[in-house]
């Protein structure tokens, strides 16, 4: 018997089926410049008036998130909010198992009676 795992993509679910990645807007003090956004993982840098910056985009789930209200905190940015936006449908991705199973005849029993 082997197993052999195959991966299925499943785009044509309808989107409310599918796991959301939620939207944040984190708006800190000051005017980041656009050398920052490296340093957001891509994440988009908007300059308001009024001095602040909003950090926003798709945050993959809350340890991502504490991981940049951290990274935030390390440089000395101080936050002025945090905001979830909406979710983002993603494609979802399901791994399953194939089982194949092979069956080699054995040797065949006879029963042998006596007299």
């Amino acid at each position: 018997m082997t197993t052999e795992p195959t991966t299925e993509q499943s785009t044509s679910a309808p989107a409310a089926d599918r796991p959301a990645v939620p939207e944040y807007e984190i708006r800190v003090e000051g005017h980041l410049g656009d050398r920052w956004e490296a340093w957001f993982d891509g994440l988009r840098l908007v300059a308001e008036e009024g001095g602040t910056t909003v950090i926003v985009g798709p945050v993959a789930d809350q340890a991502a998130l504490h991981g940049l209200l951290q990274k935030l905190r390390d440089l000395g940015i101080p936050l002025v909010s945090l905001t979830q936006v909406s979710p983002i449908a993603t494609t979802t991705t399901r791994i399953t198992s194939t089982t194949t199973t092979t069956t080699t005849p054995g040797p065949t029993l006879r029963r042998h009676e006596g007299n």
